[in-house]
């Protein structure tokens, strides 16, 4: 393994000790609102320093984007944190969350980690080298067939209204073409769900990079595609992205074309 990549590994699994202490007692946790359906607990901040001391423990000339601290420092090495993807799951008692890291060199995405601390899963990869789970390699599934494809997706409550009907007809026509559609609420982990093939494609809008660094490496890294739901490469600026396997990506994409050029007019 990488040195810089297991660094990230180490603080992934920290970070994923603490949400797991913190969990026993999220009932007492202090929360705060950032916005509409937008939540930030004390297990955030402290999953946020346990990732960060590993990292400047190690690498302290490096520079961090992370959710709730933002921007640190200035260099050609960026990581890219979200220590907890998924906190309103987290607070309700939903296991359904995870830390994600990304290292950013010289603006390309070159080693991710994703951790979901109730499963105890590692998802993992560097560029060029392939995505593994638990040190075994992942492939996208094979499947060929958007009939016979579960999908999964986010909804845009933070979004404009405007954006909420076209993606609500995108929602409509894909249940109605697909073998099911699932929401699981933590989009990291979406992506790596894509990457091992539990799902054959995702979609989302209004996203941020910290949601989408370290999955996007890792799904291109199982063979997978991702991009903005109209192709475009800037997905961790616009926050809008659709991947999948290579065939359910370009059939996802062809039925839906109209709805997306709807939300993103």
């Amino acid at each position: 393994m990488h040195a810089l990549l297991n660094v990230a590994v180490m603080a992934a699994r920290r970070a994923g000790a603490v949400l797991g202490r913190n969990f026993k007692k999220r009932d007492t946790l202090k929360v705060e609102k950032k916005g509409h359906n937008d939540f930030v607990s004390e297990a955030d901040y402290a999953a946020e320093r346990a990732v960060i001391s590993v990292i400047h423990k190690h690498y302290p000339e490096h520079a961090i984007l992370a959710e709730e601290s933002g921007a640190q420092g200035e260099s050609d090495h960026v990581w890219i944190i979200d220590p907890l993807d998924g906190t309103t799951n987290y607070l309700h008692g939903f296991p359904v969350f995870c830390v994600s890291i990304a290292l950013q060199i010289k603006g390309r995405i070159e080693h991710a980690v994703v951790y979901d601390p109730m499963r105890e899963e590692l998802f993992t990869a560097s560029r060029g080298e392939g995505a593994q789970l638990d040190g075994h390699k992942i492939r996208v599934s094979g499947n060929k067939d958007l009939d016979r494809a579960l999908l999964g997706t986010g909804f845009p409550y933070r979004q404009a209204d405007s954006e909420l009907q076209p993606y609500l007809s995108m929602l409509t026509k894909v249940i109605k073409n697909t073998a099911g559609v699932r929401r699981p609420g933590a989009a990291a982990l979406d992506l790596c769900y894509v990457a091992n093939g539990r799902f054959d494609a995702f979609w989302e809008t209004g996203l941020k990079a910290w949601d989408l660094a370290a999955g996007s490496l890792i799904i291109r890294e199982a063979g997978g595609i991702i991009s903005e739901l109209d192709g475009g490469e800037n997905y961790l600026e616009t926050g809008h992205v659709l991947t999948g396997t290579p065939r359910i990506y370009r059939a996802l994409a062809k039925l839906c074309a109209s709805e997306i050029k709807a939300i993103l007019k």
